[in-house]
């Protein structure tokens, strides 16, 4: 999987990519070149005494070491940039499939996995990248090299050699073995600790409210504890690399010391030679250390390439349209036709059989108990998913079938929890259109009943927002979203009980002067609050997921014991009629 994804992404970078090799191959060839020459001097020109000899092979090694030098901060140079481009490459990827994604798809990843995938896991294949440019290109050309060279010079004390390598090499895979099951489990206790933490921060009212503080401190203490023990077993199984690696070269080398001395005494070697060869010997196994520190890194990185594969991998249940409606000829007409959406391996479905018409200049209400199915069949009319059977019809068009740039001009949904971002008043105003002018800024919060709060912020229209709208009440968060709808003029509205943290007299307000801004449009209200809908053109009743009536508020106080019995539940007999 790991190749798979670095062959996709660095298909962009092969010109780069090559010079980085090249580059790599001059300086190694140039650090392989030196020790050869540095025998010669001792041979020929320290044991003959000759200074000039040693003065021009000694310019020489200068000359290769500055080629050396230039060619190794040219490589690093293009590595890091290939790998950072790669990183940057990888985290639009994610965030462009995860931006696709419906809120089936959002859920299962689930939030505090996802960011770690686009960051922590992205980050871990990104320094592979760049640590495989910078140190394993190098490596196996400096391993090879090493070892023709180190033939070149004596035969029968290569035999060191040919039992070193191999003897590393068994002794790094049988650590890397066991290392990708460890790396698996820390990314996935690190996704544990990461929503854990988010938990908590976002809910930390709840916390104090309830005074369950030592409670959460003990399940993020569990979370941390779990993360810190895989963290601690995968770094005793590293910790045995490099003693072992040591252990291998230091007795490798004293080998080398003790057959060369026997070699030189016996007159079939040189001194020079010697040196040069003990110099191969600490080449090659400081590339073979440069690969062991690469197979330290490779199997995190894997599991971090399979992780951001899964993302990558995964279609989004809505699907744009292969040749999209790019207009619809009519005023907002929307018509939902026998819809049913069922979640992926429910025994039930959410919604079954659902028929309901909403026409412009009318107001259509959907009322029901909790789980009745309310949120969900608004979600279906902007495709934040999309029904499993039936039809959602704007202006007699599939919604399935519209651009999704056309159907957000057209549809806009204020949703049961709004969302502000971090920014100012005005930013999250233009939203979703960026073009408006701050007088409609100013009509659209007066509509939304807004514009008193708004101007006894410090800065007004530029006020500050944090992020999620934290420093506004919920009332405030709730009016500022609808604002924000009536500012981008969409022809449907869709309000997910987005009046319910407002009061009575502030709900009453808005709702008239909302109907004076919204009387050309289409209007859809989910409620709780009987209050809020009684007097819309329509009012449908879900019960189980199923329309149980439809009808003007009298007609289902008559008819719709449903109906009634919510009705009841919040006004009495006389206030109801």
């Amino acid at each position: 999987m790991l190749i798979r994804l670095l062959r996709t992404c660095l298909r962009p970078y092969k010109k780069p990519i090559a010079l980085l090799v090249v580059l790599q191959l001059l300086q190694t060839s140039a650090t392989l070149y030196l020790p050869t020459l540095n025998a010669h001097i001792i041979d020929n020109g320290v044991v003959e005494g000759d200074t000039g000899y040693i003065l021009t092979f000694g310019a020489l090694m200068i000359g290769i070491s500055l080629v050396q030098v230039v060619c190794n901060i040219g490589a690093v140079y293009f590595g890091a940039r290939t790998a950072s481009a790669l990183g940057r490459d990888l985290r639009a990827a994610v965030f462009d499939r995860v931006q696709s994604f419906s809120s089936r798809e959002l859920g299962h990843f689930g939030a505090p996995s996802l960011i770690t995938r686009t960051t922590n896991d992205v980050q871990q294949v990104q320094m592979l990248v760049l640590m495989t440019f910078t140190l394993m290109v190098s490596a196996p050309i400096m391993c090879v090299g090493g070892i023709v060279l180190a033939l070149g010079l004596d035969v029968p004390l290569s035999a060191v050699l040919i039992a070193v390598v191999p003897v590393l090499g068994v002794c790094v895979m049988l650590i890397v073995r066991r290392l990708r099951p460890l790396f698996r489990s820390m990314q996935t206790r690190l996704d544990t600790v990461n929503r854990v933490l988010r938990e908590q921060i976002t809910g930390n009212r709840v916390i104090r409210a309830f005074v369950r503080d030592e409670y959460e401190q003990g399940r993020f203490g569990k979370a941390n504890g779990d993360l810190t023990e895989m963290q601690l077993a995968t770094g005793r199984m590293l910790a045995l690399m490099f003693p072992m690696v040591m252990t291998v070269v230091n007795v490798s080398s004293i080998a080398v010391v003790w057959f060369g001395a026997h070699r030189i005494d016996s007159g079939g070697m040189q001194i020079g030679d010697l040196t040069a060869f003990l110099a191969y010997l600490m080449q090659i196994v400081m590339s073979v250390m440069m690969a062991t520190f690469m197979f330290m890194m490779v199997p995190r990185a894997e599991v971090c390439a399979e992780r951001i594969h899964e993302v990558l991998d995964t279609e989004s249940s809505v699907v744009p349209p292969a040749a999209p409606v790019t207009e619809l000829r009519g005023r907002g007409h929307l018509e939902i036709r026998n819809a049913g959406f069922r979640y992926p391996g429910a025994e039930e479905p959410v919604l079954r059989s659902i028929d309901l018409v909403a026409r412009a200049g009318e107001t259509t209400a959907v009322i029901g108990s909790t789980g009745s199915g309310k949120s969900t069949l608004l979600g279906l009319v902007p495709r934040l998913f999309d029904a499993t059977e039936g039809e959602v019809l704007v202006d007699g068009v599939d919604v399935r079938e519209a651009d999704p740039a056309l159907l957000a001009r057209t549809v806009s949904l204020v949703p049961q929890k709004p969302y502000l971002f971090a920014g100012t008043v005005g930013s999250n105003l233009r939203y979703g259109k960026p073009d408006a002018t701050d007088d409609e800024l100013w009509a659209a919060l007066e509509t939304a009943q807004a514009k008193e709060f708004v101007e006894r912020l410090e800065g007004g229209l530029e006020a500050p927002i944090s992020q999620g709208g934290t420093n506004v009440s919920g009332g405030q968060r709730q009016r500022l979203a609808i604002a924000r709808t009536l500012v981008q003029r969409p022809e449907i509205y869709l309000f997910d009980d987005s009046f319910s943290a407002l009061d009575y007299a502030t709900d009453a307000a808005l709702r008239a002067a909302l109907g004076r801004e919204t009387a050309d449009a289409t209007v859809v209200i989910v409620a709780q609050r009987v209050a809020t809908i009684r007097d819309a053109d329509r009012i449908i009743v879900l019960d189980e997921g199923r329309v149980v009536g439809s009808g003007r508020h009298h007609e289902l106080m008559a008819g719709n014991q449903t109906y009634r019995e919510i009705v009841l539940s919040q006004l009495t007999e006389a206030e109801a009629a």
